[in-house]
């Protein structure tokens, strides 16, 4: 079960890194993805790494936001950036097994964005 943390509120323009643990796992064979989910809307991906270390954004965050792994720590990062109000949601990590396809869904945290 991955854990997420490192939401908060935050002001525009300003940043937050969020994180994605995992443990017991051998993190380069698992593909991992953020994903959010603001109220009333449905859940979007965010950023993908994948096993092999490509990296794919949603437009709405393309040159704010950086994804980025620490195998030795097993971990994924979500590197925010230029904050703005529609960015606010609760933020998910989702990792995939490349071997067996299975998912695991974090617990979420929330970004919020507000002046």
């Amino acid at each position: 079960q991955p854990v997420e943390s490192g939401g908060g509120l935050v002001q525009p323009g300003e940043s937050l890194r969020l994180s994605c643990a995992v443990a017991g796992i051998p993190i380069t064979l698992y593909d991992m993805a953020w994903y959010r989910q603001a109220p009333g809307k449905q859940r979007e991906l965010v950023a993908e790494y994948s096993s092999g270390g490509n990296q794919n954004y949603a437009d709405s965050v393309k040159g704010r936001f950086t994804i980025s792994r620490d195998t030795p720590k097993k971990m994924w990062y979500l590197q925010m950036n230029s904050l703005k109000p529609d960015d606010t949601a609760v933020y998910y990590c989702k990792v995939i097994s490349t071997y067996s396809g299975n998912a695991f869904w974090g617990q979420g945290t929330q970004v919020s964005v507000s002046s």
